[in-house]
């Protein structure tokens, strides 16, 4: 059997800090910081614009099967209204208005297209900046929560 060595005098004695750990430390907390900012999409978008909210999207944000039906993406329009502090009343009259809330409404004209006919020009950058990137105009819950998420930011100008 080994003899075990004593404890030294000072343990269990909390030890102050001394000023060259300090620094140290900062730096170490900066750098795992700065290391987590860039290794993440969402929070590096949050950093730059100062706010977090429109680019990210929660996954389970309104999961409602828009796929079923009109009633179906009227329940959606409301429930993404009423989560982005959108009025629910005016999201479903513009909606019905540009779409009859028909996922697959195309404007040949202006090449406007979903439920609040997007013009395809813009929706590619709107779809990035909102969360969406790579998504279709077509995908009513895209559509949607990217609309609600501009008229909280600028109002109803673009459907006006």
């Amino acid at each position: 059997m080994r003899a075990q060595l004593p404890a030294p005098p000072t343990a269990g004695v909390k030890m102050p800090m001394t000023n060259a750990i300090r620094p140290r430390r900062a730096l170490a907390a900066t750098l795992i910081l700065t290391a987590l900012l860039i290794a993440s999409p969402g929070a590096r978008a949050s950093a730059v614009t100062g706010d977090a909210s429109y680019s990210f999207t929660p996954t389970k944000i309104c999961a409602i099967q828009w796929r079923d039906g009109p009633l179906q993406v009227r329940h959606l329009i409301r429930c993404a209204a009423r989560y982005y502090g959108v009025n629910p009343d005016k999201a479903v009259t513009v909606a019905h208005r540009e779409s009859m809330f028909d996922p697959d409404a195309y404007n040949a004209w202006s090449c406007a297209k979903g439920i609040y006919q997007h013009l395809c020009r813009y929706w590619p950058g709107r779809a990035y900046d909102y969360g969406f990137k790579g998504w279709s105009a077509f995908n009513a819950r895209a559509n949607i929560i990217v609309t609600m998420k501009m008229v909280r930011r600028y109002g109803w100008a673009p459907w006006s």
